[in-house]
């Protein structure tokens, strides 16, 4: 059977984002051919940073995703404060206030979720530091439509309970340090 190569990426991310994001995104070139999607959860009365700090430091863009957005490479689309982020077959972005999951609006099962159903065996899903247990659930869709399932390693992770909850949910996954992710994300990234 011929693996499916990848043609999107989803990460999520709670506590300790900024220092995970910091050192996986700016290791990507500037030709990384697929889109990156991510949710961190932030709080929802405030404009996020986020984005322009990570592009003062990326080669690639960094942008907050937009309703019905078409995807592109060499792009990481952050969902909004208080949205959740979904991909649709075809490769545009979808923006909802549904109800917040596991009390998080933007959440990383939601996004999860839907990638699997949008991409099945074609999307690498990556669980980082986070203190609660959003991802999970949506790491196992991913594992489920056949894709690849990704967690950072809990000893690195600023807060080690997301990876945790994901591993314990995706025994299969790759549990990976920062810097490997980063490897691994130029090498799938990169391939014709």
């Amino acid at each position: 059977m011929t693996k499916i190569p990848p043609q999107a990426v989803v990460i999520g991310a709670s506590a300790g984002a900024l220092e995970a994001l910091t050192t996986i995104l700016p290791a990507l070139p500037a030709d990384f051919l697929l889109p990156l999607m991510i949710v961190v959860h932030m709080p929802s009365d405030s404009p996020s940073a986020l984005t322009e700090l990570l592009q003062a430091r990326c080669r690639i863009r960094v942008r907050e995703a937009e309703d019905k957005e078409p995807l592109s490479g060499a792009t990481a689309y952050f969902a909004p404060p208080d949205y959740h982020l979904l991909v649709e077959a075809g490769g545009h972005l979808s923006l909802s206030n549904d109800e917040p999951v596991l009390y998080s609006r933007p959440s990383i099962d939601v996004l999860f979720e839907s990638a699997a159903d949008a991409y099945g065996p074609a999307v690498v899903a990556i669980v980082l530091s986070g203190t609660n247990r959003d991802g999970a659930v949506g790491l196992k869709a991913v594992v489920e439509a056949g894709g690849m399932a990704i967690v950072q390693t809990p000893q690195e992770a600023f807060a080690a309970a997301m990876p945790e909850a994901a591993k314990a949910m995706c025994p299969g996954a790759r549990v990976l340090s920062l810097r490997d992710i980063a490897a691994y994300l130029q090498k799938v990234g990169s391939q014709p």
